[in-house]
């Protein structure tokens, strides 16, 4: 597969930057994180794990309605009543207990802060939420960059595939290295991180579908024609060298089929 470093036309920084503005054009802000508080983005960054956000959305509208979207009640809420409340969210018990243990930890570690938190800089802010239960590198990052304006990019699994269907990442590539890939090639903007991701998710949830994409009536879908050329070349010198390879055999099974 040609990666995107290796095109020797297009440097992949300038290649992200023709995406994002055509998505921005295309669709507009988006706006993103749809909350209204802080702490409602860190709530949605957990429940939002291994479900869609429109359960992770009734779920906060419960808390909510609860009057739990801040560190001190949820941490003063039984276990019990925690997990009632965030059922739509799936994986409720589990949810229940990153979202206490994470009250109980900026109480103790920030004195319920979250300046304090985000105060000492993306690198070290992302090594304590890691340290916490339930918190992975996603989640860690969503906090990072939507609750705490960190330039921070979250390279998830709809950036991923965007991405892989372009030829910038390698289909296999795991959240880290698309995360790097993306550093490396665009400046430290938190606000471009924000509405570049929001872009990409977007693009995904539209066109990019996991099995199927629907490139023609995607705004990305003109920047493939450059990679479509490349492969029909590379598949036409595919067919002829293997066609090359396989002639002797066609025609031994002609023959021994007009026998």
């Amino acid at each position: 597969m040609r990666m995107a470093g290796e095109q020797g036309e297009e440097a992949p920084g300038a290649i992200l930057r023709r995406f994002y503005a055509t998505l921005l054009e295309s669709f507009g802000p988006q706006r993103w994180w749809p909350a209204r508080t802080r702490w409602e983005v860190i709530w949605g960054a957990i429940l939002t794990q291994n479900t869609t956000w429109r359960n992770a959305t009734l779920a906060l509208k419960n808390l909510r309605k609860a009057g739990l979207l801040a560190w001190r009640p949820l941490r003063q809420i039984s276990l019990r009543e925690l997990q009632q409340q965030i059922r739509p969210a799936g994986f409720y018990r589990q949810k229940a207990r990153t979202l206490r243990n994470f009250a109980v930890w900026i109480e103790q570690a920030h004195g319920g802060s979250l300046d304090s938190l985000f105060s000492l800089g993306a690198a070290r802010a992302r090594a304590q939420l890691l340290a916490l239960p339930g918190i992975g590198p996603e989640t860690a990052d969503a906090i990072l960059l939507y609750s705490g304006g960190q330039p921070v990019f979250v390279a998830d699994a709809y950036t991923r595939r965007v991405l892989s269907r372009h030829k910038l990442l390698s289909p296999a590539a795991d959240y880290p290295s698309a995360q790097q890939f993306l550093h490396q090639h665009l400046p430290p903007d938190a606000a471009l991180f924000n509405e570049f991701h929001a872009l990409l998710v977007e693009a995904a949830k539209r066109f990019c579908h996991r099995n199927v994409a629907h490139c023609e009536d995607c705004p990305l879908g003109k920047f493939l024609e450059r990679n479509s050329k490349f492969e029909n070349r590379k598949s036409k010198m595919e067919t002829r060298l293997a066609t090359r390879v396989s002639i002797p055999r066609l025609r031994l099974w002609q023959e021994g089929e007009a026998l």
